[in-house]
């Protein structure tokens, strides 16, 4: 995917774009709910249709691996005919979705319709990042890269207290059906507001299927890409697996805790990460400092999870969930790292990888902790010490693949 040279924006440039802007976050918004949603909803979920801890994860994993594997085409699909006509023919799927889910009668048609939602959802973030790659200062990318994930983080915030009350006094399925209420009227501000501002670099012929699909292709072969998408699997996943999947059944199966008790455990956290991003933006320590803190970051909180499995006291359990959603905003520095580690042209192509790499990565670890839990589960075995240990392994091996696979300055200056 092109990415036009930076461009200094007038005030007058600032002025229309930002309602776009926001415009886009909400879809960007909604799909952070529907991602989080199976930890409100799980023990509804597990009442209806008598689902396993394995099945669990595997539902709340669909999401993320439909989501995941759509973003090649997103990015295809942005390359050629443009961010918003992209968003408007896809977001649908997303209504689709959650109006079956909310009349699933079974648990295949739920799956089907978490596919539609993870589908429709896929070009939510991108959308977002390239329109503040084209937009917005180059030099300021991850400061309001994290700006428009704290206020995407506002989906989060529904899947808290919000989600808990309604799903606890009238069913999982009114939380499907609202979200369908919510995704249709994004949709229809995205169509009606948002209208890309013109760059030079517009004029210039749109590439073809194949030739956007080489310029990916170019990059998978580069040796530092790898280092990248590793850790870009296991940074945001271990967040979302806990935040999204087992933070309620953990709270109520260790501790007792009440639906209602769980979704304020969830609220707060999700406060919290939505202004840590903009932090980690603001306090971007530039290319030459950035690799090390983030690997840091990364096994910090690898530390955490450890500290979580083992330690069975709830006060201890919420500091640490709380802890863990002030670190996540880590993730704005690997955006950054992503835009600073290829050419300006290579910048789409790049974050279109690194965010097919992250819900790739959600999918594969949420599916995953589901089979370590219901092993575990077979054999008697605490299933969030399981599950917890397994995702601070996977984070320490992603971190130490990151640190280890670097881009060379030769590489840098290339162009792909």
């Amino acid at each position: 995917m092109s990415s036009p040279a930076p461009q200094a924006p007038s005030s007058g440039h600032f002025s229309a774009t930002w309602p776009m802007l926001l415009c886009l976050l909400t879809g960007f918004a909604l799909s952070q709910a529907y991602r989080t949603v199976a930890s409100i909803m799980a023990d509804g979920l597990r009442t209806d249709f008598g689902l396993s801890a394995q099945s669990l994860g595997s539902f709340a994993g669909l999401f993320g691996l439909s989501f995941g594997v759509a973003q090649l085409l997103m990015g295809i699909g942005m390359d050629i005919y443009g961010l918003r006509r992209t968003l408007v023919l896809t977001f649908p799927l997303t209504i689709a979705g959650a109006a079956l889910s909310a009349f699933a009668p079974s648990y295949a048609w739920l799956m089907l319709g978490q596919l539609l939602i993870g589908v429709g959802c896929s070009p939510a973030f991108l959308a977002c990042t390239m329109f503040i790659a084209r937009h917005f200062p180059a030099d300021r990318f991850a400061y309001f890269s994290g700006i428009a994930m704290g206020m995407g983080g506002l989906g989060l915030l529904f899947t808290g207290t919000p989600l808990a009350w309604l799903v606890q006094h009238m069913g999982w399925r009114s939380g499907f059906g609202l979200l369908a209420l919510l995704s249709a009227l994004s949709w229809l501000l995205i169509f009606f507001k948002v209208h890309e501002p013109t760059l030079a670099s517009d004029s210039q012929p749109k590439p073809g299927f194949m030739q956007a699909l080489k310029g990916f292709g170019s990059l998978l072969l580069l040796p530092h890409t790898w280092g990248i998408v590793l850790l870009g699997m296991v940074s945001y996943a271990s967040f979302l697996t806990v935040r999204g999947l087992w933070l309620s059944p953990m709270l109520m199966d260790r501790y007792q805790f009440s639906l209602i008790a769980t979704g304020n455990v969830a609220l707060t956290a999700s406060l919290i990460s939505l202004f840590a991003p903009s932090l980690f933006g603001k306090l971007d320590p530039g290319p030459q400092k950035r690799r090390q803190r983030i690997a840091r970051f990364a096994l910090l909180m690898a530390g955490i999870f450890i500290v979580l499995a083992l330690v069975h006291q709830a006060s201890v359990s919420v500091a640490l969930l709380l802890l863990m959603s002030s670190l996540s905003g880590y993730g704005t520095l690997l955006y950054a790292d992503v835009r600073s580690s290829y050419p300006k042209e290579a910048t789409g192509r790049a974050l279109s990888i690194f965010t097919m790499a992250m819900f790739l990565g959600a999918a594969l670890m949420q599916s995953l902790s589901g089979v370590v839990a219901g092993a575990a589960e077979r054999h008697g075995l605490d299933i969030y010490l399981a599950v917890m240990l397994m995702i601070a392994c996977m984070l320490g091996l992603g971190a130490l693949a990151y640190w280890l696979i670097r881009p060379s300055a030769l590489l840098k200056q290339a162009s792909y």
